[in-house]
C-alpha cells in the first residue's frame, strides 16, 4: 500500500498539477475520476510535462470537451446540456433543427439528423452544441473550437455555411424553439 489518497469514487485524488498526496507520485487519465477520454488524458499528460519540465504555465480546462459516440447515427456534443445550462444560467434560448440532410433526400433515404444549440440570452454566448446524425464527431470538432473561443449566436449567424452539408444547419438556425 502506497497510501495514495482516494476520492469517494475510488479514484486517485490529485491537485491541479496531477500530484497525489505523495510528492513523487503523479496520476492522470482514467484513474483520477475526470472525463475518461483518450484526448483528455493526453492533454493532462502535456500539462504535467509542462509542469515538470516546462514553464509551468499550462492548466487543464475541462469545459467544452467535445465527445462523440460512433454509433449509427453518430451522437456528439460539446459544452453544456440544456439541463446543465438551465441550472447555471437564468435565461437561455434553445435552437433545434430536425431535418433530412440533402444527400439523404437525393438518395431517397429517410435518415434524419437532429441539431441543437443552447445559448445564454444575456450574453448571446453559445453554451452547447449537440448533433445526432452522420458525421457528428467530425462536425463538432470545429464547433468545439468556436465554443472554446467564446463564440456567440450572432457570430454563428454571420457565418456563411458550406452547402450542401449537414453542418450548415448549425449556422442557419434563426428562431429559438424555446426559452
Amino acid at each position: 500500500q502506497l497510501g495514495i489518497e482516494q476520492q469517494q469514487n475510488q479514484t486517485n485524488k490529485v491537485n491541479k498539477t496531477f500530484n497525489t498526496n505523495i510528492p513523487s507520485i503523479y496520476a492522470l487519465g482514467d484513474v483520477t475520476g475526470g472525463p475518461q477520454l483518450t484526448p483528455v488524458a493526453l492533454a493532462e499528460a502535456m500539462t504535467l510535462v509542462d509542469h515538470l519540465y516546462g514553464d509551468n504555465q499550462k492548466t487543464m480546462d475541462y469545459s467544452n470537451i467535445a465527445t462523440a459516440v460512433f454509433t449509427h447515427p453518430n451522437i456528439g456534443c460539446v459544452g453544456l446540456t440544456e439541463a446543465e445550462a438551465r441550472v447555471k444560467y437564468t435565461d437561455i434560448d434553445i435552437y433545434r433543427s430536425d431535418f433530412r440532410p440533402m444527400k439523404h433526400i437525393l438518395s431517397g433515404s429517410d435518415e434524419r439528423s437532429l441539431m441543437k444549440l443552447i445559448v445564454d440570452k444575456a450574453t448571446d454566448r453559445v453554451l452547447g452544441v449537440h448533433v445526432v446524425g452522420e458525421g457528428a464527431g467530425e462536425i463538432l470538432q470545429g464547433f468545439a473550437v468556436a465554443l472554446q473561443c467564446g463564440a456567440t449566436k450572432a457570430q454563428f449567424d454571420q457565418t456563411i455555411g458550406i452547402h450542401p452539408t449537414a453542418a450548415e444547419e448549425l449556422v442557419t438556425m434563426r428562431e429559438p424553439v424555446s426559452a
